[in-house]
């Protein structure tokens, strides 16, 4: 007997609240077993009553819920970003969510800005540290406003939390294949160890150690300003990428230029064996909010991302499949060639994610 998951929803902000029922539609033409239940977090209900996260939200959410899908935080009526830090890092963070995963794949070569890119050239994914580094707010601000305002903001990793998030990445790679079924081989280490001797040195000193239980994964390390530069004159060479919170955060926002930009991107904020988040790579966008022009693939393909990680591999097939097809047929987007409006982008795939399932 198939047991129905349960997934919480939060649309949240801006184009959240547009791109998020696109996914869910898809959702529902895929026939996965599942139950949504919707929450109204984000600056509307924090504008209204001040809440960000209710009491005992996180906690609920992993007692409740099998995963989460999420849309986009940040409004410009809260200018110092309250509620998007509260909800998106607190989630990270309080439900220990600590691999986010980013997968770059190019689904049609005309999105692509490099010359002479084939899509197979271009399917590698950022595997991103995510709750440790520059983004646990440590550190301080003092003076102020005065000439001798000082700013400081401590990069804080710890052996359990570099080990693991390396781990993840070999056995990622050893246990995932890439778009055409051929098998992952390597794992690369990013860092800027030659600048940061101290997070570095653990880095360097963990990834050698974990390398050598995975000896049929091929290891290298490349800085991180090295692998931006090569990221854009020949992506062909990666496969499975592994760093800390802020450059995977940088370098995968890079990467999404290569499939075609933000709106293209999915995510997944895991926690291996645990209640997981699943988002779309971009932001809240205020300026395109309402106008029914925000690209809605990042958020159905996160959404794709987050059946297979519940179990529902055919579905998160069929919702690819779908997707390739509304690229290459310009059902999108203007962002990506298409003509066709945010609904009406989300529409055409449920319908094609119905037409595979009955095929």
């Amino acid at each position: 007997m198939v047991v129905n998951k349960r997934i919480a929803v939060i649309a949240g902000d801006g184009i959240g609240k547009e791109v998020i029922p696109q996914a869910l539609k898809v959702i529902e033409a895929s026939c996965a077993p599942v139950v949504v239940t919707q929450f109204d977090w984000g600056a509307d209900r924090y504008l209204l009553d001040g809440t960000t996260v209710p009491n005992d939200g996180f906690e609920m959410l992993g007692r409740n819920f099998d995963a989460v899908l999420v849309g986009a935080f940040g409004d410009p009526r809260i200018p110092t970003h309250t509620h998007a830090k509260q909800i998106l890092l607190g989630m990270r963070f309080r439900m220990d969510l600590y691999a986010n995963v980013r997968p770059v794949r190019l689904l049609d070569s005309a999105l692509c800005p490099l010359k002479g890119i084939s899509t197979e050239e271009v399917d590698f994914v950022v595997i991103r540290e995510n709750t440790e580094g520059l983004y646990v707010d440590c550190g301080g601000a003092f003076g102020e406003g005065t000439p001798a305002e000082l700013a400081i903001q401590e990069d804080v990793h710890s052996r359990k939390g570099v080990e693991r998030i390396i781990r993840y990445a070999f056995e990622y790679c050893r246990g995932n294949s890439k778009g055409d079924g051929s098998p992952r081989e390597g794992v690369l280490m990013c860092d800027k160890s030659n600048a940061m001797s101290y997070v570095g040195a653990l880095w360097q000193r963990v990834f050698s150690q974990v390398s050598a239980e995975y000896p049929s994964v091929k290891a290298r390390h490349m800085y991180v300003d090295a692998l931006a530069m090569h990221m854009v004159r020949d992506p062909r060479q990666f496969d499975v990428i592994v760093t800390n919170n802020m450059f995977g955060d940088i370098l995968s926002d890079l990467a999404a230029g290569l499939q075609g930009g933000l709106g293209m991107a999915p995510s997944g904020n895991l926690h291996p064996g645990r209640t997981s988040m699943f988002e779309p790579v971009h932001g809240s966008a205020p300026p395109l909010a309402g106008k029914n022009v925000a690209n809605p693939i990042g958020a159905i393909l996160s959404a794709a991302l987050m059946l297979s990680y519940l179990g529902f591999s055919s579905a998160s097939a069929r919702i690819e499949a779908a997707v390739v097809r509304a690229v290459r047929q310009g059902k999108t987007t203007e962002d990506v060639g298409g003509g066709l409006g945010t609904r009406e982008t989300g529409e055409w795939i449920a319908e094609q994610v119905a037409k595979l399932d009955d095929a």
